[in-house]
């Protein structure tokens, strides 16, 4: 097989992968955590072994769900953070942003941070804090690098954003994953609540020269 050939065949099974994703979002649009992979094969049209030569089993699947999800995610919070205004409304907007969210698609948020330890299918179930933990990490550390950018935290200013980032994406996951299931409040009134729990320091910290700022 020459290169073109073996190009041809890559983007192939990249099409055909990406086709395989979109079955599998409509499963969990439908499903949630219950989305088997009998249901996932079935919606792509395939027998579930060829669901299993692209992705080697449900883990793997829902690795690549995670990835094409926390992408999104993370393009929307960056878009947030870059939006009009002073840098009170850009917090707010990035806190609308990640709780629209995950209310928007509360059964992709359930799949992706509540996968069923029992699916229907009745294969071994997914070890959610597994596979959750690393997605709320790269979340951590993707906000981390935004604020060391943006913002001037005198010495230690990388490890400071770390643990910023990594407490902000903390706090946003949890107070969500509560407000979600509960709904006490409308959701302004939490992001007015978060905002007002960060304002301290995160107020008083100024931008660092030459970056769009915070």
């Amino acid at each position: 097989m020459d290169t073109g050939q073996r190009q041809d065949q890559q983007k192939a099974t990249e099409r055909r992968r990406a086709e395989l994703l979109e079955a599998a979002d409509r499963v969990v649009l439908r499903d949630g955590p219950e989305a088997s992979m009998n249901a996932i094969a079935a919606e792509a049209g395939i027998t579930k072994p060829i669901l299993y030569r692209h992705f080697g089993d449900k883990s793997g699947l829902y690795r690549a769900l995670a990835k094409r999800h926390t992408d999104a995610l993370l393009a929307t919070l960056r878009t947030a953070l870059d939006s009009p205004g002073d840098r009170r409304d850009r917090v707010e907007a990035t806190l609308h942003a990640y709780l629209s969210a995950i209310e928007t698609h509360p059964q992709v948020y359930r799949f992706l941070m509540h996968p069923a330890e029992v699916p229907a299918d009745g294969e071994k179930g997914l070890d959610a804090g597994r596979h959750s933990v690393p997605l709320l990490r790269r979340m951590g550390e993707d906000l981390a690098e935004v604020i060391a950018e943006r913002l001037d935290l005198g010495p230690d200013s990388r490890e400071l954003a770390r643990a910023w980032g990594h407490g902000i994406v903390g706090m946003m996951y949890a107070a969500g994953d509560w407000w979600l299931g509960e709904r006490p409040f409308s959701r302004d009134l939490l992001v007015r609540h978060l905002a007002d729990l960060l304002w301290g320091r995160l107020a008083a910290a100024g931008d660092r020269a030459g970056s769009p700022g915070l």
